[in-house]
């Protein structure tokens, strides 16, 4: 079994500005602290997953088109520094349009992450900005930090004290 980090993308990764959706290479930045903290979990030999809720999919407001190009330029961008995320999940849903399960709080995307890449719950985290990821990552079985948002993981206390010590 492997152990995993699953991150959460906008406000994480990511800066956000009053739940916007970001959906454009243009607006997207990477928040400060990102680059050096998945390089430690990388080193300590974590597996990085991205689960991510894109509902402006749903809402007709940017397309699966526009989401996966942001994430080839997050890869691209992380693999010029080292760092290689193993995959990344998304839920293009909207609860206010359709109900589904892999639309955080709920844990299709984690458990599915979880089963394909043999992940053991007890030795990975989740690290999430809203209270659904929390949920999510507790639903799955994960182990789970909640940041503000845009907050620099680098910094983080409980990061540090109880993910890499």
């Amino acid at each position: 079994m492997q152990k995993a980090i699953f991150l959460d993308r906008d406000g994480v990764i990511n800066y956000d500005i009053d739940d916007y959706y970001v959906y454009t290479v243009s607006e997207f930045k990477i928040n400060p602290g990102v680059v050096e903290t998945l390089k430690r979990f990388t080193d300590m030999g974590y597996m990085l997953i991205i689960i991510s809720n894109q509902g402006g999919i749903a809402k007709g407001i940017y397309t699966h088109k526009n989401v996966e190009e942001v994430h080839l330029y997050l890869l691209n961008e992380l693999k010029k520094r080292g760092i290689d995320i193993t995959e990344i999940y998304y839920c293009p849903h909207h609860s206010s349009i359709e109900k589904c399960l892999c639309r955080k709080p709920d844990s299709l995307l984690i458990e599915k992450a979880m089963s394909r890449f043999q992940v053991d719950p007890e030795k990975s985290w989740f690290i999430g900005n809203s209270e659904s990821d929390i949920q999510a990552a507790l639903k799955a079985g994960l182990n789970a930090i909640k940041i503000q948002t845009n907050e620099d993981l680098s910094v983080h206390p409980r990061i540090f004290r109880e993910i890499c010590p």
